[in-house]
């Protein structure tokens, strides 16, 4: 384990937090802004981010998957973070079916498209442009484990995003916070630990919706 990859990671996750902090308080997701991705400062995935650290150019994860077969640290993560597509897989209703993609509440779609855009961003500094987050999803086949529901809104946010830019979208997704019942994405009430607002103004979006 290289000790000079202590500093080099903690800058990298803490830089990625922050720059979703800002997105997530833009979007009006407070509590999720300050409370995202915790986990990462745990021994169970710090530790690994140290060992298998990218140069801050793409996740540990990945070179630890690599090398180890699967990474222990993104099967920590993936379970305490509801923001992720992989949270809301459940098994099926049928023995020896595959898994389940879960609708995932509106503000959890909304921290997570806040989440790959800072992602985008760290990775890719001075190069970074608003259509990589939709050539990630793409690239990486990710709506084969998406909810029908929850893919046309996360790929609605992340065409908005290469085609009008960040503020636009970011617009959008305030107003989508402050008006849930006025989209067509529809929130189970009984999921309270992504709970959001439930006012239900009929005011117009200040972007054009697709």
């Amino acid at each position: 384990m290289e000790l000079s990859n202590i500093p080099n990671h903690f800058a990298t996750i803490t830089k990625h937090k922050l720059t979703v902090m800002d997105l997530c308080f833009k979007v009006g997701l407070v509590k999720q802004g300050l409370l995202h991705d915790l986990s990462k400062y745990y021994p169970s995935e710090f530790l690994m981010g140290i060992r298998y650290y990218q140069g801050g150019k793409r996740s540990p994860n990945a070179a630890e998957r690599q090398d180890r077969g699967y990474s222990s640290a993104w099967l920590h993560h993936k379970g305490r973070n509801t923001h992720h597509l992989e949270y809301w897989m459940d098994n099926p209703p049928e023995p020896g079916g595959p898994m389940v993609p879960v609708k995932m509440p509106l503000n959890c779609v909304l921290e997570m498209v806040c989440d790959r855009i800072a992602a985008s961003k760290v990775y890719n500094g001075a190069e970074y442009t608003d259509d990589m987050a939709w050539k990630y999803y793409n690239r990486r086949q990710e709506w084969s484990i998406t909810h029908p529901e929850t893919r046309i809104l996360l790929e609605k946010l992340l065409v908005m995003l290469k085609d009008e830019g960040e503020f636009r979208t970011l617009a959008y997704m305030r107003w989508l916070m402050k008006h849930p019942r006025s989209s067509a994405y529809v929130q189970d009430p009984s999921r309270r630990k992504c709970s959001s607002s439930r006012r239900n103004d009929r005011t117009a979006p200040p972007a054009s919706r697709r």
